[in-house]
């Protein structure tokens, strides 16, 4: 993900996201929006893949703790993208919690999936939303949570590890064999490239 001119450009993100992180620690409303606008897109790209409807919820709860919090996080750019991950993936495990819960105490398994996890990808074509969440839909869980933070988060292994409560070793043969998966499933080797840039960028 972050070779030749993606190096560069996660780099100058990085260093904008810590200038930004500082001013709005200050209280810098207009910082804090860029805060937002960097970081939000990889957010909802990770939610929705962990969580899927009821992303949006999970996305605004974790930002009242984002704002609530931020005078006492102590980091860069990068460090911030992990945190917010880390306050994110939180609330999103809390909220698939009780979504069971609620199933549950209701004696249904909830509504069967509607989404086709067919992949119709022809060479060359754009990956739609729909598709990337289908791809990711497909892989073992945690293989799903470390491309999504290693690709759309835009974290790197030791900040995804850190996230997931995971050691580097078993985060890398995670991201490594997903990578894999969805190369085989969309038979492209810019897979990665391709699911974050669809559930990753803004629109």
């Amino acid at each position: 993900m972050r070779e030749g001119g993606h190096v560069q450009r996660a780099s100058a993100d990085d260093f904008a996201l810590s200038t930004a992180v500082a001013r709005a620690q200050d209280g810098d409303e207009a910082a804090f929006a860029v805060l937002y606008r960097s970081v939000q897109p990889g957010l909802d790209g990770y939610l929705r893949g962990i969580v899927g409807e009821g992303a949006e919820d999970v996305a605004a709860a974790a930002w009242r703790e984002i704002a609530r919090e931020l005078p006492r996080f102590r980091g860069d750019g990068i460090g911030f993208r992990g945190w917010t991950a880390s306050i994110a993936r939180r609330h999103a495990r809390g909220h698939l919690r009780r979504r069971g819960a609620s199933r549950r105490s209701a004696g249904s398994p909830g509504t069967p999936s509607t989404v086709d996890h067919r992949v119709h990808t022809l060479p060359g074509a754009t990956l739609s939303a729909e598709t990337a969440r289908t791809l990711i839909a497909r892989l073992p869980r945690a293989q799903a949570e470390v491309v999504l933070l290693r690709h759309v988060v835009l974290l790197d292994e030791p900040a995804a590890a850190r996230v997931m409560g995971r050691p580097i070793a078993v985060v890398r043969l995670l991201a490594r064999r997903g990578v894999r998966r969805l190369t085989r499933l969309l038979g492209s080797g810019d897979v990665t490239h391709e699911v974050a840039r669809t559930l990753g960028e803004p629109t």
